[in-house]
This record gives C-alpha cells, sequence and structure tokens, in this order.
C-alpha cells in the first residue's frame, strides 16, 4: 500500500493510496485465539486486505501505568499478515482504562449541569484536559515506537468517531483552556467584550480570568457571540488532542497513512486544523440508523446525503465502517439490510467518494453494549448471507479498482457547505427557522430523486468545475468568498442565494448596512428592507408553532392554520406556491429581472426572486427558504436553461445513479435501491463492469441490482 502526499483540500480530490482498503475491523480480543487462524483465512477468501483494530483496548495495551503489554496484538496482526491481510491500528484513547480514570478523575467529562461522567462507557473523558492529554500522547508514543517497523502496519486511524456520543465539557479544565483559547483569539479583554456584545445585559468581564462557560439557560439565553466562540474552543481543542497523536506518529514513520472515522461531526472543524493534519477522512456509514433516528426520506436518500456532506469536507473518503447488518444498542435497534441490500449500500458508497470500505464488524460481540450489532460472520461463527455478499462486493471491487481508484464523484449542482461557522452561527441564534444544512438538503433531495449531480462544495473550493452553485442562508459571510463566486458567474456559472445570506458579521453581530451588505450586495443587485417570519408545515402537512424555547416546536398534530397565521405564496412563471419559514422584501437594481413576485398579503406585486446577469452567467436571489415545489420550480426556470440535467432521463423511483470520473475516465453507477425489479431505460451505450458485457438502452434490475457502466 503506496502513500503519497495528500493534494490540498478539495471536494475532488481522490484518496492518496494506490489501492482500494477492503475488510473489517476485527477484535481479536473478544474471542478465543483458537478462531484467529480461520478468522484470517476467511478474509482472504472473502478478497479483504486490511483489518482496523485496537481502538476500545487501551486496557490491553498499557494494564498498568507505564507498564505495556503488545503481545495479544502483536500475534493476531503476524497471523493476519500471512494471510496476506495488512493492520491498520487505532490510537486508543476513546476509551481510557480505569486505572487512569480513578487515579486522575480530574480527566472525566463534566456535563451542563455539572455532572462528572462515570467511567464504564467510552468518550468519558475530556479532551481539553492536560492530563489526557499526557496520556494519549504517552500511549500513542508507545504503541507507533513498537510498531514502526512492523510490515503488516500500513496506517492509523485517530481514537475514535471524536465527539459523537458528547462533544461539550464544562469541567475546570475545559474553562481554563477556553480562557487561554481566547487570551489568544482575543489578546485584549476590551476585544473580547465588543465581540461579545459586552454591553447588553451587563455581560462585560474586566479580564480574562473572570470568563465563565455558557452554560445553557443561565438563567436566560447567553450571547451568541460567547457561544459560537465555545463551540469555535471546542473544535479546536478536538484539533489539538488529535494533534498531538498525529504529530508522534508522522515523526515515527512517514510512511504511514492517518485518518479519522468521523461519526455525526458535533465540533470538528473539519476544513481547518482537523482536516489538514489528515491524509483523508474517514466516514462511518450507517444508513438504517440514520432513518431510525431521523424519519427522512428512506435510508437510502440519507445515506447518499450523508456521503456527500462528508466528501465536502476533503473529498473522497474512506468507509472505516460500513452497515452490514441489523444495527443495536439498548435504546434503538435499526432495520435489517435484505438480501443484496448490504451489498447495494456499500457500492452506493464506492459511487459517491468511498476509495476504501470496511464493513463493520467482522463477528458480532457476545458481551457489552452492542450484543446485537451484527456482523459479516454471526454469533455462531457461521458465515451466512452477509459473508457471501460481502465477498460478492469484494469481487465488485477487484473487477473494478483500476478504473475507478483517482477518479472522483462529478457534480453539476454544488450546495454551499462544510463551513463550521455557519451551522455553528445558526444554532446560536436560529429564530426557528432550518439550518443552512437543512435548507441545502431540499435541494439535494430533489436532484437525488431526479438524477442531477449534485453535492456539496465549500466556497473555497474549485468552482468552475459546476454550472450551478446555491449559498442556502449562510448568515455569515467572509468577503473573501465573493470574488470566488464573481468569477464563477462572469465564467459562465450560475449563482443561486438564499435569504439572510450575509446579515452577521464574524462576531455574530447583525451588520450596519442593508442585507447582504457588501459586495454580494452589489453582485445580487438586491437590498432587504425588512425580513418576517412565516407559518411552516411539517413533513405530513400539519402546521407547527415554534415556542421561545431553543427553537423547539409544540405540539406538531395541531390543527390546520387559522387565517390569522402568515402563509404567503408566490407567482413564479404562473404558478402559485405557498412559501415557508420567513419572507424577505427587497429592493432590486435597474438590470434585475424579475422571476417571481409575491402574491398575497402586503407583499403583494413585490419581487420575491431575481435574476442578474453578469459576464456569460447570473446571480439568483430568492427572498425565502426552499420548499419541495420552489425546488421544482427552481429546476425548471433556472436550472435547466443552463444546461443542468439528470444523468438519465426519466429515472425511475429508487434508482440512484451517480458518475464517478476523471480525465480520459467515466463510470456510471445505477443503482436499484428498491427491493423489487425496476426497468431502467435510455441508459448510453458502454460496458457494465459487474457482469462483463455490454450494455442495452434498456435494463431490469433485479432486486438491489447494480450496474457500473464504462463509458469510455
Amino acid at each position: 500500500m503506496k502513500r503519497t502526499q495528500p493534494a490540498p483540500l478539495s471536494a475532488w480530490r481522490p484518496i492518496n493510496l494506490d489501492d482500494f482498503l477492503l475488510g473489517v475491523p476485527h477484535y481479536p480480543e473478544h474471542i478465543d485465539e483458537s478462531y484467529w487462524q480461520r478468522d484470517a483465512e476467511r478474509m482472504k477468501e472473502a478478497g479483504f486486505n486490511t483489518v482496523r483494530m485496537g481502538e476500545f483496548a487501551w486496557h490491553i495495551w498499557e494494564p498498568f501505568e507505564g507498564k505495556f503489554d503488545f503481545d495479544l496484538f502483536d500475534r493476531a496482526i503476524k497471523v493476519l499478515g500471512k494471510a496476506g491481510i495488512k493492520t491498520i491500528l487505532c490510537t486508543p484513547t476513546a476509551t481510557p482504562p480505569r486505572w487512569l480514570t480513578m487515579n486522575y478523575p480530574e480527566v472525566l467529562r463534566v456535563d451542563r449541569n455539572g455532572r462528572r461522567a462515570s467511567h464504564g462507557s467510552r468518550q468519558h473523558c475530556d479532551t481539553t484536559s492536560p492530563v489526557l492529554r499526557q496520556h494519549s500522547r504517552r500511549i500513542t508514543s508507545a504503541m507507533a515506537e513498537h510498531y514502526k517497523d512492523n510490515p503488516h502496519v500500513i496506517g492509523w486511524q485517530t481514537d475514535n468517531e471524536l465527539n459523537t456520543t458528547v462533544s461539550e465539557s464544562f469541567s475546570d479544565s475545559a474553562a481554563l483552556a477556553f480562557r487561554n483559547y481566547l487570551r489568544h483569539r482575543y489578546q485584549t479583554i476590551d476585544d473580547l467584550n465588543f465581540a461579545w456584545g459586552g454591553h447588553f445585559w451587563a455581560t462585560a468581564y474586566d479580564n480574562f480570568d473572570q470568563v465563565v462557560l455558557p452554560f445553557p439557560m443561565a438563567p436566560s439565553y447567553s450571547s451568541p457571540g460567547h457561544v459560537q466562540d465555545y463551540h469555535r474552543f471546542l473544535a479546536w481543542a478536538t484539533a489539538a488532542f488529535q494533534r498531538d497523536q498525529v504529530e508522534i506518529l508522522r515523526a515515527t514513520n512517514p510512511d504511514w497513512f492517518i485518518f479519522h472515522n468521523l461519526g455525526n461531526l458535533q465540533d470538528i472543524d473539519f476544513r481547518a486544523e482537523f482536516g489538514q493534519d489528515l491524509d483523508f477522512i474517514g466516514f462511518d456509514i450507517y444508513p438504517m440508523l440514520y432513518d431510525e433516528f431521523r424519519r427522512t426520506n428512506g435510508h437510502a436518500a440519507t445515506q447518499a446525503l450523508q456521503l456527500d456532506l462528508c466528501r465536502s469536507f476533503s473529498g473522497n473518503f474512506l468507509v472505516p465502517e460500513q452497515a452490514s447488518g441489523l444495527g443495536s444498542q439498548p435504546s434503538f435497534t435499526t432495520m435489517n439490510p435484505e438480501p443484496g441490500e448490504m451489498r447495494r449500500m456499500a457500492l452506493s458508497s464506492v459511487a459517491r467518494g468511498a476509495d476504501g470500505l470496511m464493513f463493520f464488524r467482522w463477528r458480532p460481540a457476545h458481551f457489552g453494549a452492542e450484543i446485537y450489532w451484527m456482523g459479516i460472520i454471526d454469533h455462531d461463527d457461521v458465515p451466512r448471507r452477509r459473508y457471501e455478499e460481502a465477498k460478492q462486493f469484494a469481487s465488485d471491487i477487484h473487477k473494478i479498482k483500476d478504473r475507478l481508484l483517482g477518479t472522483s464523484v462529478h457534480m453539476d449542482v454544488g450546495i454551499a457547505g462544510a463551513d463550521f461557522d455557519n451551522q455553528e452561527a445558526h444554532k446560536t441564534y436560529p429564530i426557528g427557522l432550518p439550518s443552512p444544512q437543512d435548507d441545502g438538503t431540499l435541494l439535494h433531495a430533489h436532484c437525488y430523486r431526479r438524477g442531477i449531480a449534485c453535492g456539496f462544495v465549500h466556497p473555497e473550493d474549485d468552482l468552475s468545475r459546476l454550472k450551478v452553485f446555491y449559498v442556502p442562508h449562510w448568515v455569515m459571510w467572509k468577503p473573501e468568498w465573493t470574488p470566488k463566486l464573481e468569477a464563477f458567474v462572469e465564467a459562465g456559472g450560475t449563482l443561486i442565494v438564499g435569504a439572510m445570506t450575509g446579515t452577521r458579521d464574524i462576531n455574530n453581530h447583525i451588520i450596519r448596512e442593508q442585507a447582504p451588505g457588501g459586495a454580494l450586495a452589489k453582485l445580487c443587485g438586491v437590498k432587504v428592507v425588512e425580513f418576517g417570519r412565516l407559518t411552516a408545515k411539517n413533513g405530513d402537512g400539519l402546521f407547527q408553532r415554534m415556542t421561545p424555547q431553543a427553537g423547539l416546536y409544540d405540539n406538531p398534530n395541531r390543527p390546520a392554520p387559522s387565517s390569522a397565521e402568515r402563509m404567503y405564496s408566490l407567482d413564479f412563471a404562473g404558478r402559485r406556491l405557498e412559501v415557508e419559514h420567513l419572507y424577505e422584501q427587497i429592493e432590486t437594481e435597474p438590470d434585475v429581472e424579475i422571476l417571481a413576485r409575491w402574491s398575497n398579503r402586503f407583499l403583494q406585486g413585490e419581487p420575491a426572486v431575481t435574476r442578474r446577469k453578469v459576464g456569460k452567467g447570473e446571480v439568483v436571489y430568492v427572498a425565502t427558504y426552499l420548499t419541495p415545489d420552489l425546488v421544482e420550480a427552481l429546476e425548471e426556470q433556472v436550472l435547466s436553461p443552463r444546461g443542468v440535467s439528470p444523468l438519465l432521463d426519466d429515472l425511475p423511483a429508487g434508482i440512484e445513479v451517480t458518475l464517478r470520473s476523471s480525465e480520459g475516465q467515466k463510470l456510471l453507477f445505477v443503482l436499484n435501491t428498491l427491493e423489487t425489479p425496476t426497468m431502467v431505460r435510455g441508459l448510453p451505450s458502454g460496458f457494465d463492469l459487474l457482469s462483463g458485457r455490454a450494455v442495452s438502452r434498456e435494463e431490469e434490475l433485479e432486486a438491489y441490482g447494480c450496474l457500473i457502466i464504462d463509458l469510455d
């Protein structure tokens, strides 16, 4: 496995390895050693080349402080290595051992209610703690030094799903570290007081030692600037905790690749230091788990969304954990993939940017908090359909990897994403509005259903590869981003800007001019006169009202609204569309065309959606939030005229289509996400790499069936 230097972060960046990592997380410490040889042989027979291990084994690596024991994993790695299976090791800092938490209780997290975490689970320790960081460096150094010359160890995962269980801490060490972070950021207490609006509610400080953590409802709300900086601090502290480990591993063996397996991205700013330190991102994919928790558009669409969000941080990625079967912890259980579905979900990951994939897990645990989290092998050590599907997937990868590696996911439509500050700024003061990501998800879901190549892209990325770029209500707009948008539009791109964009500065202050402010207002050709909230509907068509507490909904099943509730509509190319969440009353420059007007109440006849020609391109301003109907109208009136079209015409429901490409290579993935056979028409001429035959214009895809068409 050869590693090269990673390219700069980009949504189109391939992984910097010359082979596809294919395998499973493996826990030899969970089973008797008599199983190991058989496990290695079965992995080899399945076509795997890699395992990941050790992330929860600090108590084995270091059973007593300063006494290290590598024997168990040395033997396991050797057995696997003889079978041709390489090992990715993990720093085990997600689960510090009992001797550490007992001897150094100050490392334990403290929650927002002042309760100290207990030993007995995971992520119970505070990554801001200097004591924990010291022990993290010790265990990382010991492991790195021991394995630096082991030919079977090819790379490392830092920790495990940092901040996924919990990200906040209100401990004494967190308070001290927060104050030091603020000293470095602001230098003077006057600058901090200005940033946090200290003259409001007399919240100013005399010196940095007085600064407190922003405890929720203490007893009312903290300044948005205070809360924003706390989460910036948590992201910085998480990156610093990881960097300790990365620096040790890099210095010990520069040939090792290093990644982290992200979970839910709480308080992690991947585009900043966290991602810059790594070779690539790892992202754990549990489609049915997301659907269980969020009740979204179905697990296939949710998987696509999560993968496309992941790709926006750094480009192609590794999936260190791909769901293989039923997933469970004591409080929940997911659905179980049906025959063929596990393979389809894995191929969906590859279609959307995975350059390596590992099924979670090799075998299920017989004890602990995940005894019903199934693996490739069943509890009775018998390989059944999941093993056969994993084997089939491995065969698929061996057929396509030479053409796959080096390609990236094609996108015609980009949605602004991967910006930590904007997501956090929304959380500090949501006023009942969808987050930028939630709003962008409506456009993404529409493109997914239609088969339009769409993803998430940061405005600092290469926008020239897109036809359309949508900015979904980024309240914090950095002036240096505007010239990149101007160049994109001048060259022929279409920019769509959503309401509320560019309304706050970096300190979470409202700007002192008409929004969107500065050069962005000139580019759009509009200025906002006023704005207001609108009634919103939930997915069942029932109306919801906001409570004053934290933007939560009360009684979602109450009756439809009375005439007193604010329902606004607009006329878009002869279609009357109800809109939700927010209206803006806008003024337009003389060269701005009106695409849609408000059609009722006091705004009747005023502009709601505008277009301004700039160079070869155009800027569209939408003075409200997206709805499914509005997205459909935007496709008809904006996207289609700019050359945005589905990858396949008349895409049947349940068929997922994605294009991976590079210079001289195009691979079209056509995947059936349904449990029934589906006819797909209008397929391009090409060669199906999986079946080894030419593709017809019409193909019936079996339940969870897959085509990967080589178009060159």
